[in-house]
């Protein structure tokens, strides 16, 4: 399974804002973004060319991809996906890298980051509908229950995640989640107004038209 590898703090310097590809640390001072507020490389903090249309474009495929961590053939296979469903296809692109299985994980606040939630659905902690999936991208529906089996020892960490996670995050009002039991479920599915980051999707879509 191909994934990212290298320093993620980079990425938020590339696109100068923030992604939350850590987590919480995101918001402290040792925040790579905070303490060097521009993008990486020899050239980077003399770099003040403005970009071109194909330039804004690009990066903000490259914002959304990091975002939710896919990669490029991925992130296309998503767009053939959008295109060809009826509605707005920059809608349902946002919509099914929402759906994700890790991302919806990230969202209850049982991991921190969505590079630890794809670990947890990875570790084979998650149920779908009562059946065990340990695959990050499988695509959640309205209406499924997810429950969270984890040993006693995973959960305390998992405890401390969902902790960690109410400071920085509201639950989105598309998941309902009870804690106690460790169940939650998809009540609807998410709107771009859920998605909480500043994504101009229609940019993507005329990067992949042309």
């Amino acid at each position: 399974m191909a994934r990212y590898t290298e320093a993620r703090c980079r990425l938020c310097r590339r696109e100068g804002e923030k992604l939350f590809l850590k987590g919480p640390r995101c918001n402290t001072p040792k925040c790579g973004l905070a303490k060097r507020a521009f993008a990486p490389g020899q050239h980077g903090s003399n770099n003040k060319q403005k970009l071109s249309n194909y330039g804004l474009q690009l990066r903000q495929k490259q914002k959304v991809k990091r975002i939710y961590g896919v990669l490029e053939q991925q992130f296309r296979n998503y767009f053939e996906i959008a295109s060809v469903s009826k509605g707005v296809t920059g809608k349902i692109l946002l919509q099914l890298l929402e759906r994700r299985l890790d991302n919806v994980i990230y969202r209850l606040g049982i991991g921190v980051s969505r590079s630890q939630a794809r670990q947890i659905v990875r570790h084979n902690f998650i149920y779908v509908n009562n059946h065990r999936v340990n695959i990050p991208s499988y695509l959640i529906e309205k209406g499924d229950t997810i429950d969270i089996k984890a040993k006693e020892k995973a959960q305390g960490k998992l405890k401390d995640n969902l902790e960690l996670s109410k400071k920085d995050r509201s639950l989105p009002v598309w998941l309902e989640f009870d804690a106690l039991n460790w169940q939650a479920k998809v009540v609807r599915l998410p709107e771009k107004e859920d998605i909480g980051a500043t994504i101009q999707e229609q940019l993507i879509v005329e990067l992949y038209s042309k």
